[in-house]
């Protein structure tokens, strides 16, 4: 058996080098930069989240803006339960959050780094790191892969090498026939530079509506307001369903905001109206309505006109339906975006059509597979990118035996 070539020394590249290897396969992983598994090391603050508690292959698949149809078939294959079992088969346990998310009970990321390095060392996984590779090229039924300028000839390729929108690595696949989807960005929050919103950060609303204005994005949940502009999950939803939209408009566009995602106009109206009649006495500032918090319901009375001394009584009519529309509809300017935390995903890779999801390998050339995020493949935050990069990683590293 001769030796398999692993591009990326990520999740991906560490979880198809270690099912490679299984069966006495001579594998390598070439990682260009000086440290492999870089990305899992600051997932999930340090702690790494593995997973997301969603057990259902219907509910899992829809958490990915792109890949949904791709990735029903190879969850079929391994998804969450069985990603559960492998890391605990290995004597990593996972805990469950609140939110779904899951990770090691030690909650420290170099857990699960240790786990992927010592089973790869364990099954003869050989490591380079600052190995860049700069071309691949068909020899026979094998490859030449030509790494810090010097030939490698390897039986088969499995590229894992991540899905930066600055890697020159797209061109390589262009050039043995596969099409590439022009990675974006998706996944960051939205700056708001001219919004007094902005004054009023790290306050949460636990389940506030956001949508892109002229278009049928809209997603609730909670939202936070920072020094920037606005994230929290429902925006993070938001940017990666609607990256491709937001990056052709250049991420400026008009946000609408109800703070109350579950009301409908109507009712907030009715409940304004309903408050004032029964406390009119009552300071508008001093008591917030709809379980807001109480500096982002001052500033909503505040940009209705409506005075730190006014009470519900003194308020006119106009006053109350601005601040009515303000809490159904409140409009924000965004212009640009900034990375979530340490998650930098893309939108964009290696297009689904020219890969099997059965097996990883491409459509075009034999013995050639495909691993995580160099697809056209990803999820939202919460551990969906990296189950994506467990199953792509574990079907691929299982192909390469047949």
């Amino acid at each position: 058996m001769g030796e398999i070539g692993v591009i990326g020394g990520g999740a991906a590249g560490f979880f198809a080098a270690i099912h490679a290897a299984q069966k006495g396969a001579k594998v390598i992983i070439f990682e260009k930069t000086g440290k492999t598994l870089s990305k899992v090391k600051v997932s999930g603050g340090g702690r790494c989240n593995v997973t997301h508690a969603a057990f259902q292959l219907s509910q899992l698949v829809k958490h990915y803006p792109r890949g949904e149809k791709f990735l029903k078939k190879a969850f079929k294959k391994f998804q969450v339960q069985d990603t559960v079992e492998w890391f605990e088969s290995k004597g990593v346990k996972l805990k469950t959050e609140s939110d779904g998310r899951m990770f090691p009970i030690s909650d420290l990321s170099q857990t699960i780094i240790d786990l992927l390095r010592q089973e790869a060392d364990k099954l003869g996984v050989k490591v380079k790191t600052r190995a860049s590779v700069e071309h691949i090229s068909r020899d026979g039924s094998g490859f030449v892969l030509r790494v810090n300028g010097e030939d490698r000839a390897m039986d088969k390729v499995i590229v894992a090498a991540g899905g930066s929108p600055k890697s020159n690595s797209y061109q390589m696949y262009r050039e043995l026939g596969h099409s590439v989807v022009d990675p974006i960005p998706s996944l960051f929050t939205f700056n708001t530079p001219e919004a007094e919103l902005k004054k009023l950060p790290g306050l949460t609303v636990p389940n506030a509506q956001v949508r892109i204005e002229g278009t049928k994005l809209t997603y609730e949940g909670p939202l936070l307001i920072t020094h920037w502009g606005i994230s929290g999950p429902v925006v993070l939803k938001l940017s990666a369903f609607g990256a491709k939209w937001l990056h052709e408009h250049v991420y400026h566009t008009n946000v609408h905001i109800r703070w109350k995602a579950d009301m409908k106009e109507a009712e907030i109206r009715e409940a304004l109206r309903v408050y004032k009649q029964r406390y009119p006495k009552r300071k508008v500032h001093a008591h917030p309505l709809f379980d807001l918090p109480k500096r982002l319901w001052g500033h909503l009375a505040e940009s209705a006109g409506i005075d730190e001394s006014l009470t519900w009584s003194e308020c006119v009519k106009k006053q109350i339906n601005i601040l009515e529309q303000h809490i159904f509809c409140y409009i924000l300017q965004v212009k640009g975006k900034t990375t979530f935390k340490e998650e930098f995903v893309t939108a964009g890779g290696v297009a689904l059509k020219d890969v099997n999801p059965a097996t990883m390998e491409s459509r075009l050339v034999p013995n050639l597979f495909f691993a995580g995020e160099v697809l056209d493949i990803d999820g939202i935050t919460g551990g969906f990118n990296f189950q994506a990069a467990w199953t792509t990683g574990y079907i691929a590293g299982l192909s390469t035996h047949n």
